[in-house]
């Protein structure tokens, strides 16, 4: 009898070791696959950004976020993938803040200067994007070409600054001559060198350009000069 409940006792350790209950993180991660992914793309945004590509490493990611790299392959393929992903979402968002604006049932002046100033803070607000696309660059733009719906994002950009540019010109308060891709590179060049440069120009000049008072006051002048450069008489 006292060996049968050694064994017995035996059993049911061996039975729970076998048998792990799973940590109530892990359990809500496997029923809400979309929070991981969604978690995952986070992590890796601030890696990409803070490391390049080269010098981010998926195990590190994994560890981050609570996942394991066989996860992170399962849900984005590879590195490459994941590094896609998150490029594709981040210039998602600014698109989907353009449409969230309502600026396009404004006054065509009122609406392009919401424009410049949505622009202008999803940059201050997302420097990860600026980096983004920095660490793109040094690529040569290798990988933003193969990211699913991104030429369909750029003429959606486009197609909003003709029809706003086109209600300007209709009553009489915008240029005729204002190529809309050349307006949208001026506001993101605008946009992004305050970001892009804030360390060197705040060493160099001995200004803090990251400051409330420096970023609203830039501000400002982002919106004035868009606006002068696209009005008949500014």
């Amino acid at each position: 009898m006292a060996r049968a409940t050694t064994l017995s006792r035996a059993a049911g350790r061996l039975g729970r070791s076998d048998t792990p209950t799973a940590s109530p993180s892990s359990s809500k991660r496997a029923n809400d696959p979309d929070r991981t992914r969604a978690d995952i793309l986070e992590v890796a945004a601030t890696h990409f950004a803070t490391h390049g590509f080269s010098g981010s490493r998926v195990d590190e990611i994994a560890a981050e976020t609570n996942t394991s790299k066989r996860m992170i392959y399962y849900y984005f393929g590879s590195k490459e993938g994941l590094y896609r992903e998150v490029l594709g979402r981040r210039y998602n968002e600014i698109r989907v803040l353009e449409k969230a604006s309502g600026f396009e049932d404004d006054d065509p002046e009122v609406a392009l200067a919401t424009l410049v100033g949505s622009t202008f803070d999803y940059h201050q607000t997302h420097s990860d994007f600026v980096r983004l696309v920095m660490v793109e660059n040094i690529h040569r733009g290798e990988n933003i070409g193969e990211v699913p719906g991104i030429d369909s994002r750029a003429a959606s950009v486009l197609d909003v600054l003709r029809k706003l540019l086109d209600r300007g010109i209709a009553v009489g308060l915008f240029r005729t001559d204002i190529d809309p891709f050349q307006l949208h590179m001026s506001i993101s060049a605008l946009c992004f060198y305050n970001v892009s440069n804030r360390h060197t120009l705040s060493r160099i000049f001995s200004t803090d350009i990251a400051s409330p008072e420096m970023v609203a006051i830039r501000r400002t002048n982002v919106i004035d000069m868009i606006m002068r450069w696209v009005k008949l008489n500014p």
